[in-house]
């Protein structure tokens, strides 16, 4: 796939896409591949700008709240298809996920493959598979999560497959926060790459200036952040 153009016009993207991604395009004009992503984060209030500690435990001004795109199901198939075209040439049997927010993107990845959807949980703080999924040896697998930023998770379940002697071919998201700078030890494609600054809770500038921190997705967070 093209990774970046100038003066890109509709009937092009589309050629690029196909016509299933004309919820993500929806007549706009971009410039780059990223763009069209970014945009359908804004558009559903899926990125959102504040306050927030990270499920990393770092601070951020900007948290990206992908359930927001994901739950209209015409932008969560678009989205899992523009993953599962970067590993259309790997034979891949089965897309794992870390349980919650990897389900739905990783599921959709799955659907577009013709693999198997399975997910992570921890079990006593340890990644693992369970509600009967199982994984054989050798079996070709990606993992595929919605944001990525220190890949902890990630990482876990890449250490789970290689237990289980399955091969990891590789890591699809929609998000890499990290700018490029996250190193899973297996190639990493992204849709979206962002540079968005982190920040230790003690080093954190928004702390400092008396702002409080909200943790996404608990009952005290607003639409906006």
């Amino acid at each position: 796939m093209v990774e970046s153009m100038r003066d890109v016009d509709l009937e092009t993207m589309r050629n690029i896409f196909n016509e299933r991604f004309d919820s993500i395009i929806e007549g706009r004009l971009f410039f780059t591949m990223e763009e069209p992503f970014e945009d359908l984060l804004r558009r559903t209030e899926a990125l959102l700008e504040g306050h927030f500690v990270l499920t990393s435990g770092l601070h951020s001004s900007q948290y990206i709240q992908c359930a927001r795109a994901l739950q209209h199901p015409k932008h969560a198939e678009a989205l899992g298809s523009c993953v599962a075209d970067r590993f259309q040439d790997y034979a891949v049997d089965a897309v794992i996920s870390p349980a919650v927010g990897g389900l739905i993107i990783g599921h959709e990845t799955a659907r577009a493959l013709g693999a198997r959807a399975l997910f992570g949980e921890r079990d006593n703080g340890v990644m693992t598979l369970r509600r009967g999924f199982d994984l054989q040896p050798a079996e070709r697998v990606v993992i595929v999560e919605d944001v990525i930023t220190t890949g902890g998770s990630v990482r876990e379940l890449i250490r789970l497959v290689q237990e289980l002697e399955g091969i990891v071919l590789g890591v699809g998201a929609i998000l890499d926060r990290s700018g490029g700078q996250v190193d899973l030890g297996v190639p990493l494609n992204a849709l979206l790459t962002l540079q968005v600054p982190t920040y230790q809770p003690e080093a954190c500038p928004l702390c400092q200036q008396g702002s409080a921190p909200v943790k996404p997705g608990s009952r005290q967070q607003g639409a906006g952040g």
